[in-house]
C-alpha cells in the first residue's frame, strides 16, 4: 500500500520562506514506481476549493498555477522516493493545509490542469500539513 508523508509545514511571517517535503512509500511495481510518477501539491484553505497549486512530472517537468508562479518550486528526488515544495515569498493568502498527491498515469495527459484532475481522481495522496502565514 503506497502512503505519502508530507512535512515542513509550520506558522511563518509574511515574506519567509518554508519548504514542504513528501515521502512516498510501501509496495511500488512495475510501472507504479516513484520514477513515473506525477507528483502534485494542493492546498486547501478553510471555504474555499481545494486548488493545485504544482506539479512536476516524471521527467521533471514542473508546472505551476498563477497564484505561485515565481515563488514556490516544485522538484522532486527520485532516489529518495520524495517530492518538495520550496516556498518563498510567503503571503497570508497562502494559509492552508497542504496536500501532495501522485501517481503513475494510466493514460497519456493533457497539460497541467488534466494532470490535476487525473491526479485528485486516482493520486494516492498525504494527509496534509498546515501553512500558516501571519501579515
Amino acid at each position: 500500500q503506497v502512503q505519502l508523508v508530507e512535512s515542513g509545514g509550520g506558522s511563518v511571517q509574511a515574506g519567509g520562506s518554508l519548504r514542504l517535503s513528501c515521502e512516498v512509500s510501501g509496495y511500488m511495481y512495475n510501472s507504479d514506481m516513484f520514477g513515473n510518477y506525477y507528483m502534485a501539491w494542493f492546498r486547501q484553505a478553510p471555504g474555499k476549493e481545494r486548488e493545485g497549486v504544482a506539479l512536476i512530472d516524471d521527467e521533471a517537468s514542473a508546472s505551476y498555477a498563477d497564484s505561485v508562479k515565481g515563488r514556490f518550486t516544485i522538484s522532486r528526488d527520485n532516489a529518495k522516493n520524495t517530492a518538495y515544495l520550496q516556498m518563498n515569498s510567503l503571503k497570508p493568502e497562502d494559509t492552508a493545509i497542504y496536500y501532495c498527491a501522485g501517481g503513475a498515469p494510466s493514460r497519456t495527459l493533457a497539460g497541467f490542469r488534466d494532470a490535476l484532475r487525473w491526479i485528485g481522481d486516482f493520486g494516492y495522496w498525504g494527509q496534509g500539513t498546515q501553512v500558516t502565514v501571519s501579515s
